[in-house]
């Protein structure tokens, strides 16, 4: 019978459990005929093997040593944290102590700061939870938010450090035919625009949402639809071409804890190869998008996290720096919120 490992592979074509169960690797056929192993227990290359993938090890070797490369795309090496037996059935991808510490942090700190927006919603969230405000435009200004995205200190320098500042340059009504200005916005690292791309996003989104007959009737849907529901259902309808997981997550996850709608995640519609799906399959340790989202759903559970706050925590621990997402640079993860996360997670 075959035998599978815990990253959904057959043990033999798996690099990880290979080495880690001692059995040879399944050979690897190239399209000339010749044959080379990788990983497993010999860890032995052909010549052959070697001249034919050597575009390929180009690359590798540029993304190893970090740095920008030729076409302008910079490069980030990825520390990961020596395996010293770790185990926690709510990351069974994970095999070191240190990854562990580092996720629970930043899952902490991104519950932390959804519960700051439920509670005192800093810079112009605070103008998307003032329920004196029309609701077209508290939705409006929510989603120039998530599009553009909160500046960080090392995007680009903006006055007083505002991490709102490429939102305050672009914005206009959403009443004013003027279209928002783009041309040299700053923007988040988690931004979904894309200078080459324009306007495009912005004109799809309001005829979006004028097909609907408002922005307040496409975010409510049907009233009988329950707020998990809703999220599903509009976060299905809101692809809109350069809209990305991201953004849109971000963008239903603050109107719903900015008290502007009723929604809540019932899943964190995970795929593609943002960071936040990339770091959910290394740390539950598995590929299948069901299964994944199972697994993200315990580990909620299991850590006493609102599911949505695995999105930024993901995110922040598969890139490897803290973004804010608009809160304070003094703002730190809840001591509470942090030793139960560790807790959980057996630290």
């Amino acid at each position: 019978m075959p035998t599978f490992c815990r990253h959904n592979r057959l043990v033999q074509n798996c690099p990880i459990c290979s080495r880690e169960q001692d059995v040879e690797m399944r050979p690897v056929v190239s399209p000339g005929g010749q044959t080379t192993r990788t990983g497993g227990s010999s860890g032995a290359s052909t010549g052959a093997g070697t001249a034919t993938g050597s575009t390929p090890a180009r690359r590798s070797g540029s993304a190893r040593a970090g740095g920008r490369s030729s076409n302008g795309v910079t490069v980030r090496r990825l520390t990961r944290g020596t395996d010293d037996g770790f185990h926690s059935p709510l990351v069974p991808g994970l095999r070191s102590s240190a990854d562990a510490q580092r996720l629970a942090e930043e899952l902490a700190f991104s519950a932390t700061r959804l519960a700051r927006l439920a509670a005192d919603p800093p810079g112009l969230y605070a103008e998307v939870a003032d329920a004196s405000r029309s609701v077209e435009e508290r939705t409006w200004l929510a989603f120039l938010i998530a599009y553009l995205g909160p500046v960080e200190d090392g995007d680009r320098p903006v006055e007083d450090g505002d991490p709102f500042a490429g939102v305050r340059e672009a914005r206009t009504d959403w009443s004013s035919p003027e279209p928002p200005h783009l041309e040299g916005v700053p923007t988040g690292p988690r931004t979904a625009h894309d200078p080459a791309r324009g306007l495009q996003t912005i004109t799809a989104y309001r005829a979006w949402a004028e097909r609907a007959g408002s922005q307040a009737a496409a975010f409510t849907g049907e009233p009988s639809w329950t707020p998990e529901r809703r999220f599903s259902r509009v976060f299905e309808r809101l692809a809109l071409p350069g809209f990305h997981r991201g953004a849109r997550f971000e963008l239903l996850t603050s109107l719903g804890r900015l008290g502007v709608y009723d929604l809540r995640a019932g899943a964190l519609a995970l795929g593609g190869n943002d960071p936040v799906t990339l770091g959910a399959k290394r740390a539950l340790g598995i590929g299948d998008p069901l299964l994944l989202e199972r697994r993200a759903a315990d580990l909620a559970s299991g850590a006493g996290l609102p599911l949505e706050a695995l999105d930024l925590g993901f995110h922040n621990w598969e890139v490897g720096v803290r973004a804010r997402a608009g809160v304070d640079l003094g703002d730190e993860p809840d001591p509470a919120v942090r030793e139960a996360v560790e807790s959980a997670l057996g630290l």
